[in-house]
C-alpha cells in the first residue's frame, strides 16, 4: 500500500472554519492524536539507532559532504542568532537562515569568536553561513540546550543552560563571552548599514554523536529543511525539495510545515491530493500536525456517510 504524508503545522496556525467539501473529507478521516512538539512529529517517521537525536552531527554531514561519525565525533550546532532586550531580560528572535546570512557574515565573524572556543578545546566552524558547527571532544559534558524553534520568543534566561553545576555555569559565561565579543564587532555596523539586524549571539543546541543508523519507511522525502534532508539521506531515501515537479514513486513524505493559511491547505494541497487517490495512484494520505494531531483518508472513507463533517481543524 503506498501512501503519502503530509508534515503540517499545528493546527491552530491554520485556525479557521473548513469549507463544506474539506469539512467533509476531514470528517470522514480517521484520527489519532500523538505526542506535540516537532520533535515527536519527526520522531513518527524516522527511528534512529540508537535512540538519540543528535541534529548537528546529521546536518553536519550535509553542510560539509563528510561522514559526521568520523571518530566518534560529537557536534553541537552553534547558530548565529540575534536576541533583543526588553522590559523583563531579553528574548531570541531570530537565528540561522532567517537572519540572511551569507559567507562574508562567517569570514568577518569567526576570527573573533574561534580564540574563545579554542580555549575551552572546542573548534568552531561554518561550512554552512546560517548553520555553524562545534567540534567538542569525545566525552565532554554538557547542559541541556532548548532548541531554536521552542526557545524563540521565549525569555532567554530561561531556555539557557540552568543549574548551578560547573557544566551549566562553564557555558553561561561561554554564551555571555560570545555576546561581548559580537555586540562590540564592527561587522554588526556593517550589517546595520544593509538593514540587517545584529548578530549578537550563538544559540548552542542538537549536541551528539551521529547515529549507527536511520530507519524510514519512505522512498522519497520533499523538504527544504536541512535536518529533514539529512534524515532522509541517512535512511536511503532519495530527497527534493517540496516543489520538485515529477511525480515520486513508493511511498513519501512532504514537508509543509511553513504553511500559514488554511486556505492554501484546502484549496491548492489537499484537492489535486485527493483527485490522484481516487485514480488509485495511490492508497493513503496522511495529514500529520505539529500537535500530534494526525488525519488518516483514503478513497473508501466517501461512503461514511454517518460521521458529521469536521467544522475546523482546531478543536
Amino acid at each position: 500500500m503506498t501512501s503519502i504524508t503530509l508534515l503540517l503545522p499545528e493546527r491552530r496556525r491554520l485556525g479557521g472554519a473548513l469549507p463544506a467539501t474539506a469539512a467533509q473529507v476531514l470528517g470522514r478521516a480517521a484520527r489519532e492524536q500523538s505526542g506535540p512538539g516537532r520533535l515527536a512529529q519527526l520522531r513518527r517517521h524516522f527511528r534512529l539507532l540508537p535512540d538519540h537525536w543528535p541534529a548537528a552531527a546529521l546536518t553536519r554531514a550535509i553542510d560539509a559532504g563528510t561522514d559526521p561519525g568520523e571518530a566518534g565525533t560529537v557536534w553541537l550546532r552553534a547558530d548565529p542568532a540575534h536576541v533583543a532586550p526588553d522590559l523583563n531580560g531579553a528574548r531570541l528572535l531570530g537565528w540561522g537562515e532567517g537572519l540572511g546570512l551569507d559567507t562574508d557574515d562567517a569570514h568577518a565573524l569567526l576570527p573573533a569568536l574561534r580564540p574563545l572556543f579554542g580555549d575551552a578545546g572546542f573548534l568552531l566552524d561554518a561550512p554552512h553561513p546560517a548553520r555553524w558547527y562545534l567540534r567538542l571532544p569525545a566525552g565532554v559534558r554538557l547542559p541541556d540546550f532548548a532548541a531554536p524553534e521552542d526557545a524563540v520568543g521565549e525569555d532567554l534566561f530561561l531556555a539557557l543552560p540552568q543549574g548551578d553545576d560547573p557544566v551549566a555555569r562553564r557555558w553561561r559565561a561561554l554564551i555571555t563571552e560570545v555576546q561581548v565579543v559580537l555586540h562590540q564587532h564592527p561587522w554588526n555596523l556593517e550589517r546595520a548599514g544593509r538593514g540587517r539586524v545584529a548578530i549578537n549571539s550563538l544559540w548552542f543546541w542538537g549536541a551528539g554523536v551521529a547515529p549507527d543508523a536511520v530507519q524510514s519507511r519512505y522512498m522519497n522525502v520533499r523538504s527544504p529543511d536541512a535536518l529533514l534532508q539529512a534524515l532522509a539521506r541517512a535512511s536511503g531515501a532519495a530527497t527534493a525539495t517540496p516543489q520538485a515537479a515529477g511525480v515520486a514513486t513508493g511511498d513519501s513524505l512532504v514537508d509543509l510545515r511553513h504553511l500559514h493559511s488554511l486556505d492554501m491547505l484546502v484549496t491548492q494541497v489537499l484537492p489535486p491530493l485527493l483527485e490522484s487517490m481516487a485514480r488509485a495512484e495511490y492508497d493513503a494520505l496522511v495529514l500529520d500536525f505539529e500537535d500530534g494531531a494526525c488525519f488518516h483518508l483514503r478513497h473508501g472513507q466517501r461512503w461514511r456517510f454517518w460521521r458529521r463533517p469536521l467544522p475546523a481543524l482546531a478543536p
